[in-house]
């Protein structure tokens, strides 16, 4: 009888050492007595297998995040958060990378994107030393985690790259030991740090720069609450080279004596689809049965992110960015893209889809979703203020789930809300907001350029941070961070992008 597939790989040894071999046990027993097995627990506590042949990039980072408990800010499955490979889409579709895998860059994006402090270093831009400095830091530590990009021929193992997070380190040996992802191929192993070097020190064919390896921590900063960066869309490093590297030579090369006069010139250069670069988070939900109760976890997070809204709209910037709109040279006349999204239906439809797949754990792939019914609905929530819920059915399959979308609103007055809703005291995130923060997360250096030093003056004092809530002022920072990060993390830039110790 003739069997299908392969069952495992025998490990080559040498050169690695099978952690449950006897050398191995041996190996780790002296490095738990030396110390240097400190994330070695949690990350066992968290070692799973990478679910497709190509996610060793998305099972490694998601067995770091699960580690460190970083909150995902979304459900799994049930009521649960939790980090699964299928929720790290965030940079590349899941369809694109079940087919090529996933570069360097592209799991630092997704890091990024997922909560995580990330410091990434190629081999060009380190040494041997200095890798084995980081993996006893992360191995003598359960707070960073160090995930590994390398060749398995190096090791004489079948294939080519791959990532695996770094679990302990046996300083007589010098060995360090992987826990592979890949764990229906290799068993967990130790091998040399030099020999790991050497095989991290490898040309990566897909973006023809070298391997090498990153530190993931949880950040001392909070992460966004309700607005982020989205990278998904195929325009987003045009956009996000566009406001770190463009928009600083637009403002020294125009003689601009207004704060309205700035906005223009910005928004009629942006970069088509500019307005899918900067999103605000919604929440998405399997319909309880009684159709309305939000638990006092959810309370609490729409009441925070509600506190954001409302600190926006509370800016200088807000308002003049509001009146601009209404001018005639609002933005919707050359950009529609930015303008016409701020219907709550229209928004819900789309992100009942997303969240149907995201619950649902699929990738999207050949999968046919139709959304119909929205409504929407106000609750009291908390402090007899309203919170509002917006509730569909989804289709796929000729089967129908229904869901619910929860959205922050703020109480404004139909003179300043800036979304079409002129009789409406209760606004939602719009366009307004999402352009008044990514205003906001643009670098203090981007304004220098402006000739007239009183203009310059007001627009300075527009866009600092410093007098910023607390709570708005590490949104802003976040964004910030995420800005130019961006324009730096893809793997065709220039290699001294992954200096990232300014951007963390």
């Amino acid at each position: 009888m003739a069997l299908a597939g392969l069952y495992r790989r025998t490990l080559p040894s040498p050169p690695a050492i099978d952690f449950a071999s006897l050398d191995g046990k041996q190996l780790f027993a002296e490095a738990l007595q030396s110390g240097n097995v400190g994330g070695f627990f949690k990350l066992i506590s968290y070692f799973q297998t990478q679910s497709e042949p190509a996610y060793c990039g998305l099972a490694s980072l998601a067995m770091v995040l699960n580690a460190l408990a970083i909150d995902p800010g979304r459900k799994w499955k049930g009521p649960w958060r939790w980090f699964d490979e299928s929720m790290l889409d965030c940079c590349e579709p899941l369809e694109k990378i079940k087919a090529e895998g996933t570069t360097f860059g592209q799991v630092i994006c997704l890091a990024q994107c997922a909560g995580a402090k990330v410091e990434a270093f190629r081999t060009a831009q380190s040494t041997i030393n200095d890798f084995r400095n980081h993996v006893i830091k992360c191995t003598n530590s359960e707070d960073c985690h160090l995930i590994t990009s390398y060749h398995r021929k190096i090791f004489k193992q079948t294939g080519s790259g791959h990532f695996s997070p770094i679990g302990a380190y046996h300083a007589g040996s010098d060995m360090v030991l992987i826990l592979d992802v890949a764990r229906f191929k290799y068993p967990p192993h130790w091998v040399p740090v030099s020999l790991l070097w050497q095989a991290m020190d490898t040309i990566d064919a897909a973006t023809g720069y070298r391997r090498g390896y990153m530190l993931i921590s949880r950040p001392q900063e909070a992460p966004s609450l309700l607005y982020t960066l989205n990278c998904r869309q195929e325009s987003w490093l045009s956009t996000a080279k566009y406001f770190v590297d463009d928009v600083p030579l637009l403002l020294q090369s125009e003689d601009l004596k207004t704060v309205p006069q700035v906005l223009s010139l910005l928004f009629q250069h942006l970069p088509a689809n500019a307005g899918d670069f900067v999103a605000w988070i919604a929440e998405v939900r399997r319909r309880e049965e009684d159709g309305s109760s939000l638990s006092v976890e959810e309370k609490g997070r729409l009441a925070i992110k509600e506190r954001v809204l409302q600190e926006v709209r509370e800016t200088k910037l807000f308002k003049f960015v509001t009146e601009w709109s209404f001018s005639g040279g609002s933005c919707c006349r050359n950009e529609p893209s930015v303008c016409d999204k701020d219907s709550l239906p229209e928004i819900a439809a789309s992100v009942y889809c997303q969240g149907a797949e995201l619950l649902n754990s699929r990738d999207g792939a050949n999968q046919e979703l139709c959304c119909r019914g929205t409504s929407i609905e106000s609750l009291r929530a908390k402090e007899d203020l309203p919170m509002t819920l917006v509730s569909g059915k989804v289709v796929s399959g000729g089967r129908e789930q229904l869901l619910d979308v929860l959205v922050p609103i703020s109480l404004a007055n139909s003179s300043s809300s800036g979304s079409g809703l002129h009789n409406s005291t209760e606004i939602h995130p719009t366009t307004n907001d999402l352009l008044t923060v990514l205003l906001l997360a643009l670098p203090y250096h981007t304004w220098l350029g402006i000739k007239d030093e009183r203009l310059l003056a007001k627009i300075q004092d527009f866009f600092s941070t410093e007098n910023l809530p607390d709570i708005l002022q590490e949104e802003v920072l976040h964004l910030r961070r995420q800005l130019q990060f961006l324009r730096r993390c893809k793997d065709k830039e220039a290699d001294d992008y992954l200096v990232l110790a300014s951007l963390t």
